[in-house]
């Protein structure tokens, strides 16, 4: 596609546009809301993509800048799919100069795992060492905040004699 620019820049994004989006065509975020979309951007690094200045897709990525990265929320809208913006985002996220330190890039895909593997992802090595904890399977006492470390006198193991 000609005249497609790639951004890093959290202020340009139409996050109307991206709430709508995720809200009404993405399986994995029918439950966002604007708040939690905006603190999301916040903390991430955002790639946009956009044709004549409308922005047009979407990617962000989670990471701490030294080791790990986490690819989420990947789109493009549907009248602009087909055209490798997708792959232009993905791309420019990889080679972003701040994300060459790290060890893992990861991301979860239902049904695109196809268009991912195509830029160099792949199942995970040695999958059976990572875990999950999901909010609903959460113990309510793990979900408090805020909370102590410290142990009560009854909850202090004994000591035999």
């Amino acid at each position: 596609m000609t005249d497609l620019d790639i951004s890093f820049d959290p202020t340009r994004l139409d996050q109307a546009m991206i709430l709508q989006f995720l809200r009404e065509q993405a399986h994995w975020a029918a439950d966002m809301d604007g708040a939690r979309l905006q603190r999301a951007i916040r903390h991430s690094l955002v790639i946009g993509a956009y044709h004549r200045g409308r922005q047009i897709g979407f990617a962000r990525v989670i990471t701490d800048y030294a080791s790990f990265a986490y690819l989420s929320d990947v789109f493009v809208l549907p009248a602009h799919r087909g055209q490798r913006v997708g792959q232009a985002m993905i791309k420019a996220a990889i080679a972003h100069p701040d994300l060459q330190q790290l060890r893992r890039f990861l991301l979860v895909s239902r049904d695109a795992r196809g268009f991912y593997r195509q830029l160099g992802f792949g199942p995970l090595q040695q999958g059976e060492r990572y875990m999950e904890l999901r909010q609903q399977a959460a113990h309510p006492a793990l979900l408090r905040w805020p909370f102590s470390l410290r142990r009560s006198q009854a909850e202090r193991p004994r000591a035999s004699a």
